[in-house]
Formats: C-alpha cells, structure tokens, sequence
C-alpha cells in the first residue's frame, strides 16, 4: 500500500511538473488559463474567445487591491425594499423629513441641530444641512443607531462626548466639514464601528489616542486632510484593514509609524510630501496588499523597503523625483500583479528588474520604449508612443503605408537623377557632381525609410517582444546614423548650391567660379562633417548612451527628454543650431536672388517678356523655399517645444520622422533636376529620337544626337575673364540644351556607325563702347537665371 502511494505521489509531482513546464510561454506570449496552449499578447482582451475557456478575457482591466470598490463603500445608503416596511415607526419626525421603517432622511433640509425623534431610529441621514457643532452627549439616547451620515455640514466643533453611547454604530461619515481637531477618547463608546469615513476636513494633528474604542475600525479613511505626522495609528484599531490618508501634508514614515498594523491590507499614502521613509516603516505589514506611494517627493527608495511585503499585490510609486531603481528592488514581490511607476525616468531599466515578478499582468510606465523591459506582462502602459504600438513598429496603417510610399518615391527619384545625370554630358560637370551628391544623400533617407518598413514588417504582431533588443542593436544604430547623415548632408549642400548661385547672380563679376580641385574638397568636407555628426554617438556611447534608440524608429528627434545632458545638447546643437541657420541662409539668398534679378530684368528685355520670366522664375523660387519650410519649421517647432518642456503627442513625432522630414529628400530630384528646362528638353529629344525607326526597318541612317547639356550655372570657361570697363567679346551658352546631330558618312549592316559631334553655341558680341557694366551685368544675370526656369 505504502508503495503504491509512493507511486502515485510520485507520478504527481511528476504531471505537475510537465503542467508547470508546458504552461511556460515564451517572452510576448501569455498561456491560456490551465492548458498548455500559448497566444500572442495582441490576442489578450480582444473580445474573442481565442483560447476556448475565456482565460484570455480575463484580467483585461487592472481589478487588483481594492480601488473598484470604492463607489460600494462610499454610495449612498441604500434601501432592502424586500425586509425594510415602508411604514414609518418613529412616530412623528420634523418638517421636510422622511421617515421609512426605522431609518430617517433629513438629507438638504435647513436643519441646524440635531432633530429628535424615537430613540429607537437604526439609520439617521443628516446630509447637506447647517450643523456646526457636535455637542456632548448628541446621541446619547439613540443607542439603537447603527448608521449616521453627517457629510456636507459645516461641523468645526465636535465634542470628546459627542458619540456617547453610540455602542451599536457601524458606519460614521464626517466628510466634508471643517473638523480641525478630534479629541482623545472622541470616538470610546463606538466599539462595533466598522467604517469611520473623515475625508475632506481640515484635521491636522490626530494621536494613537483619538482612535482608543474602535476596537473593531475596518476602514479609516483621512483623504484630504492636513496631518503632518503618525505616531503608531493603529495601536487603538487592531483590525484595522483600509488606511486611506492621500492628500496629506505628511513628510516623513518612521519606524513606528504603523508598527500596530498588522491586520492592514490597504494603504493609501498618494499625494503627501513624503520624502523620506524608513527602511523599517512596513515591515510588519505582510498582509498588505495594495500601497499607494504615488504623487510625493521621493527621491531614493531603500534597499530592503518591500523585502517582507510578500502578500502586496499592487504597488504605485508613480510620479516622485525617484532618480534610479535598484535592480532587485522589487525581487520579493512575488504575487505582485499592478506595478505602476509612471513619471519616472529610469536610467538604469533594465530586464532584471521585472524578471522575478512571473505573476504581473498590468504595468504602467513613464514611456513607451519602457515596455520592452517586461515583454512578459499581459497589459503595459502606454501602449504606443504615436510611433510604435505594443504590436507593431510603426502602430498607424497609414505611416506602415507611408514609409514604403516615401521610400519608393526618394529611392528611385534620386536613382533616375543619378543615371541621368551620368548619361547626359553637361558643360559644368561641378555642378553636375554637386547634384549627384545631393541624390546620394537623399537616397540615403529612402534606404532608411526602406529598412524601417522592413523591420516593421519583421516584427509585425509582436513587436514588444523585440522592442528594447531592436532599440539597442546595431541595426538600429546604423539605420538612425544613416537618416543622420543623409539629413545633414543634405542641408549642407543645399546651403553651398544656394551660395554659389546667389553670389553668381548677385555678383557677376565679382564671382570667381572654383575649379574641380576646390568642388571636390568642399564637397568631401561636407560628407566629411556628415560623417562626424551622424557617428560621433556612435563612438562616444559613454556621453551619449543610446542616442539613436529613444524610438522604434531610431531617428534622434528627442522631442521627449533625452537620456543624457550630452545627447540633449547635441541634438540641440545640430537641428536648432546648424540646421536652422543653413535654412535662413537659402530662404534669404533665394528672396535676394528674386529682388536682383526682378532689378535687373526691366533694364534688358520688353516689359511682358519681363513680367513672363519673373512669374516663372518667382514660381520656382517658391517652390523651394516652400518645401524647405514645410520640412524643417515642423522640427524646429518641435525642438522649441521640448526646450520649453511642452509635452508633444508622440503621434505629432511619428509623422515629423515618417512623411514631413523625406520631403526634401523626395522633392530635391524634382525641383533640381525633373523639372528644369534643359532636363525636360533632354528627355524630350531622347524621346524623339528613340522613336525614329531603326536603320534595318526603314533603310535610312540613324541619328545618333550628342547631347550637351549646358546648364547655366557659373561657367568654367567664359566667367573668369570678365572684367566691368574693359573691352570684350564674350561668348555665352543659352540656358538650354542644343542637341547636334551628326550624319552618319556610311551605313553598312554590322558596322558601327562613325560619329562627328558639333556643338553649337549662341554667340554674343558685346563691345566695351556700346555696353555699359550694368547693361553686362543685366546680360549675365539673365543668362544665369535661365537655367532656374
């Protein structure tokens, strides 16, 4: 027999094992009550039934300790129509009063003192009324009383022998009035009183002693009062099991303050000054299961302050000054289900911390990327930061269709530009080198923007898995040093085209163009200087910490506090310091390039032709300064606001990072190269003689056209020797594309075809004694301005 037991018992431990080893879900998945099946945290309160026994319907909302039954403890008194006659049996009662059973309402009717009536009265409602003072022995002859109401009177005085002879009073409510002081012994005849509701009076100073008879006080509830202090409050209230004293002015939790609370399972301490507690303070609290620390000024939590607190199922110490979170503080809590810690900045989260807490279901956090750090708690708030959700990277169906749309938009626009621009020969290579450059940089962002909607993809459904390990990888790091660099890159070479043109237009003369030994340092200055700001973080991880994983999508706007004072300063430095003033140089020089060239082309040309160009040129102006505004006055507004500590939805971030930051990136191609007279006229002589018929089909020789794209920039050849006041002739290429065509001298079947180019250039002859310097300043200006058009 005792074998077969053995057996049994044995065979036991051993299911129960294997129940406890299949019932172990992995990180963002929660099991399904007592099976062995695992779901998706996505899956958990969805209003279905993925499970089959409703277990992940269960716990969606966070019923841990006592919160929700508040309104039962604190309603209205309330009638048993079934056992209760609806006969009054006081006899008479006063004016305006009713009278059902035993019980009287005298709620909201003038009274000034306390109305008589049958000694034999259970439940006295006194609500709303002119009560100022409790005399001594007010009560004294209704002892049968087990309920009286007296919240929202003006009672400032209450007698030590107001509650005499009260022995069978349950429930006492004094809410609402001035009571500055309670005597000792005030409350000594109420010995089977089981709720003492004080919330919302001006008490200040209460003993142990106030509280000596309630031998049998259950709920104590001080909200909104003014005690500075507490000495040993329970020792007069050995059951004592709801302490609610939020509201406060309380500084300090000593020792002793609840050495007597053995019994309390709720304590309540929310929005006091409480700034310094003992390490001691609750250890004789085991039973208590929910502590409210919140809203107070506590910097340092000790060591070994929830060591003994096994049982606490609840515990909020959101919203202090708490400036670090030891790693095993929370080891002990081992039936702990709601943790809030709201408000806190925790520079040293880490996993650790919330490993040993296998039955948490709800945590709240200051931020969204803080969920990462507990991918095993059921329900974590916030669950978005406006960027990325508890499921997904990117949270919003329109921003994971925006990014592939931005991305294919940037990636092949600049592609296009680059192939073009290589495939077409120019006479100022410079300033096709610089275009280049620029859409390189731009398709920097369009790689970025790539591989976000990629890892979107990746983690689609159950990104809080991965959350924190994707923030600090170096995927991430690289992807945000990208978007850094493509962004600075970028605003650096618009600054130096916008320069060059400026001073080209405004000072024709005056303007030396640089050589290609000088474009092509400048230019591998800026990439140079792109690369320095995009991985100085990178390589100094000690200052920066993690700069570019603050979000999901690694972009380093900090619209929130950053991590450190370093990271907050750079990012300051770059998008409110370099970034600002490049776009008040273009913005400025474009307005100047407008007003020159409107100066100057009344002088030169008819007036219609004039006022034609102007609008044309004055349209293009426009649009580049437009679309420079609407990428970086968002940014900088942003940035403003954080110096200002103006909280920004994170949704306002995640449409700055996904579709208002690409624009120049996507835009650029179109305003600096689609859209220009020679490219169009480019494409469109490409166009037509790619249609001509081919040699075999119509039997005529090809046309090979060489094109010579002359773009109106500052002129390598001619510029140099222009000298106001000398004789000269200058020769000048028109802003527009000249195509050649060269016959072909003979044809045959296989051989190519030999080619003569010849480039054709508008001549003009100006002499030094029929054009004055400004006349040959208006030429030169509008020879410069074609190109814009």
């Amino acid at each position: 027999m005792q074998v077969y037991l053995a057996v049994i018992f044995a065979y036991g431990v051993l299911a129960l094992n294997i129940t406890e080893e299949k019932a172990t879900c992995p990180l963002g998945y929660f099991p399904c009550g007592n099976l062995t099946m695992c779901l998706p945290q996505l899956m958990h309160c969805n209003g279905i039934d993925d499970c089959g026994n409703q277990a992940d319907e269960e716990n969606c909302g966070d019923n841990n300790g006592w919160p929700h039954l508040f309104d039962k403890y604190f309603g209205m008194p309330s009638y048993n129509t079934g056992t209760k006659s609806n006969v009054c049996l006081l006899g008479a009662v006063p004016e305006l009063c009713q009278c059902r059973d035993l019980e009287l309402d005298c709620d909201s009717t003038q009274l000034q003192d306390i109305p008589v009536v049958a000694m034999n009265v259970t439940m006295m409602s006194l609500q709303r009324n002119h009560l100022w003072r409790l005399r001594a022995n007010i009560f004294f002859k209704y002892q049968s009383l087990q309920k009286l109401y007296l919240q929202h009177n003006k009672i400032q005085d209450v007698s030590p022998d107001a509650f005499r002879g009260l022995y069978n009073l349950t429930r006492l409510y004094l809410s609402y009035n001035k009571i500055s002081i309670l005597m000792p012994g005030v409350f000594q005849d109420l010995h089977k009183l089981e709720w003492l509701i004080l919330e919302n009076n001006n008490i200040h100073q209460i003993s142990s002693m106030t509280f000596s008879g309630l031998n049998s006080l259950v709920l104590l509830v001080l909200l909104n009062n003014s005690l500075t202090k507490l000495d040993d409050i329970c020792r007069e209230m050995p059951r004592l099991n709801w302490l609610d004293l939020e509201g406060n002015l309380i500084e300090t939790i000593g020792n002793v303050s609840f050495c007597s609370c053995s019994m309390l399972t709720v304590l309540v301490l929310q929005r006091n000054r409480i700034s310094h507690i003992h390490e001691q303070a609750f250890s004789v609290l085991r039973k208590l299961g929910e502590l409210d620390l919140s809203n107070n000024r506590l910097v340092t939590i000790p060591p070994n302050l929830f060591v003994l607190l096994g049982d606490l199922l609840q515990l909020n110490i959101s919203y202090n000054t708490i400036v670090e979170l030891q790693v095993d503080h929370f080891d002990k809590l081992h039936k702990l289900k709601s943790l809030s810690i709201e408000g806190i900045e925790i520079g040293n989260i880490q996993r650790r911390m919330f490993e040993p807490l296998k039955y948490l279901t709800h945590i709240y956090f200051k931020k969204f990327q803080y969920c990462g750090y507990a991918p095993h708690v059921r329900s974590c708030k916030p669950n978005t930061d406006g960027i990325s959700s508890f499921e997904d990277l990117l949270a919003n169906i329109v921003l994971r269709v925006f990014v592939w749309v931005v991305s294919a938009t940037t990636c092949f626009g600049n592609i296009f530009v680059i192939c073009m621009r290589s495939y077409i020969r120019s006479e100022n290579k410079l300033h096709a080198m610089c275009i280049i450059s620029l859409c390189c940089a731009d398709g920097l962002m369009g790689i970025y923007l790539f591989m976000i909607g990629a890892y979107d993809l990746k983690f689609r459904g159950e990104y809080n898995r991965h959350a924190q390990a994707w923030m600090d990888s170096s995927q991430c790091q690289v992807i945000g040093s990208l978007a850094m660099l493509s962004t600075e890159v970028s605003v650096l070479l618009l600054t130096y085209l916008t320069l060059e043109k400026y001073i080209c237009i405004v000072y024709p003369f005056q303007y030396l163009t640089p050589g290609w030994r000088r474009t092509v340092t400048i230019l591998l200055g800026i990439w140079v200087f792109g690369f320095i700001v995009a991985f100085l973080p990178l390589a100094c991880k000690g200052l920066f910490r993690n700069f570019y994983g603050t979000n999901g999508v690694c972009f380093p706007l900090h619209s929130e506090q950053p991590e450190t004072l370093w990271a907050h300063v750079y990012s300051i430095v770059i998008f409110l310091g370099l970034n600002l003033v490049a776009f008040l140089i273009i913005v400025l020089s474009y307005a100047s390039m407008f007003y020159n060239i409107q100066r100057t082309g009344t002088q030169t040309t008819k007036y219609s032709n004039h006022i034609k160009k102007e609008v044309t040129i004055a349209k293009r102006f426009f649009s580049i300064v437009i679309t420079d505004s609407l990428c970086w006055i968002p940014i900088f507004i942003l940035k403003i606001l954080s110096l200002l500590q103006v909280e920004i939805p994170g949704t306002i971030s995640s449409w700055v990072v996904i579709f208002i930051l690409p624009i120049n990136s996507a835009l650029n191609p179109i305003l600096y190269t689609l859209t220009t007279r020679p490219f169009k006229e480019t494409i469109m002589q490409v166009w037509a003689n790619y249609r001509q018929k081919r040699p075999l089909l119509s039997g005529h020789p090809a046309h090979h056209p060489s094109l010579t794209w002359q773009e109106m920039w500052p002129l390598q050849e001619n510029s140099h020797g222009l000298t106001p006041g000398h004789p000269l002739e200058m020769t000048s290429a028109l802003a527009k594309l000249t195509p050649v065509e060269n016959a072909n001298e003979e044809y045959n079947g296989t051989a190519a075809c030999t080619q003569q180019q010849q480039k054709q250039h508008t001549v003009l002859s100006v002499r030094s004694q029929k054009q004055t310097p400004n006349m040959l300043t208006n030429n030169h200006t509008h020879t410069q301005t074609n190109e814009l058009i």
